[in-house]
């Protein structure tokens, strides 16, 4: 049995949107209902937070410096250093009950975000894609949790999880998506498909919400590899450091009793462990 270890016990509301940023050497995330944006240096071990007066649900290094961020209710440029942010477009405005969720940069270095409905939970929010001019196209609608997000090396596949449905998609990726179907199925798994990254052999790594685990499923959609965590809510997770070996993982306490946090006092943390894997960078944001 191999173990992800605590580095940080951060207790994060909602720890999510895991990368590894190449320039800076450092881990980011985000604690989405926390406000706060988190790093984590792993030359020193050391972690910071930046508070924030939004919640902060993805987000991405620019090519140009600062950030892309998907707010909960837009998409903006974020310069983390001044404060400044340069609105590129609303989220989904005249839908009350949806806010931006999981997302990440495709291959090209286009800006992917998904959305969910935290009121209802009717799937009736969407997927979009920002790129370096700033045009907003819609890939995906009628989405209830959007999550898993993530690449084959190529940039041609992209993988895709509406959480609810317990199954991990993928699609032919291009000018939109197409050739829809089950990459892995996740019936029967102790818990729903959450946030993904990509591997190096494209194996597609997969927190499980409730799970306490991440599990890698090979390209042929079968799980064949078990991270197992001592908190129940895995969240995101990227491959990072250097030698992009070691996968960290984000966790959350949102939603869990006095009880629960008493057992797992750990929840909201980040994780990490080297799971005989090394990961994909990604592509900065190309605007």
């Amino acid at each position: 049995m191999t173990c992800a270890k605590l580095i940080i016990d951060c207790k994060n509301q909602h720890g999510e949107g895991i990368f590894w940023n190449a320039v800076d050497g450092l881990v980011w995330w985000t604690d989405i209902e926390g406000r706060a944006l988190w790093s984590f240096d792993p030359a020193t071990s050391q972690g910071q937070s930046y508070p924030m007066r939004d919640r902060v649900c993805c987000f991405a290094p620019r090519q140009s410096g600062g950030f892309i961020v998907a707010f909960a209710d837009r998409i903006s440029f974020l310069d983390l250093d001044t404060g400044a942010e340069e609105k590129i477009c609303d989220f989904e405005p005249v839908n009350q009950e949806t806010r931006a969720n999981d997302g990440r940069t495709d291959r090209q270095g286009r800006f992917v975000v998904g959305g969910m409905n935290e009121k209802s939970g009717e799937a009736n929010s969407s997927v979009i894609r920002i790129d370096e001019r700033l045009n907003v196209e819609t890939l995906l609608e009628g989405v209830s949790c959007a999550n898993s997000t993530c690449f084959t090396a190529d940039g041609a596949t992209m993988f895709f999880a509406d959480t609810p449905d317990r199954e991990i998609l993928a699609f032919d990726y291009g000018t939109g998506l197409s050739n829809r179907r089950v990459f892995a199925s996740f019936q029967g798994e102790p818990g729903l498909p959450d946030g993904s990254c990509v591997d190096s052999e494209g194996g597609v790594w997969n927190a499980e919400w409730e799970g306490k685990r991440v599990v890698r499923v090979s390209p042929e959609g079968h799980i064949d590899t078990v991270i197992d965590l001592p908190v129940c809510k895995a969240t995101c997770c990227a491959f990072g450091g250097p030698d992009l070996d070691t996968l960290y993982i984000t966790t959350s306490r949102l939603m869990s009793d006095e009880a629960t946090l008493e057992r797992e006092p750990n929840s909201g943390g980040l994780f990490a462990v080297k799971p005989g894997f090394k990961g994909l960078q990604d592509s900065p944001f190309c605007g």
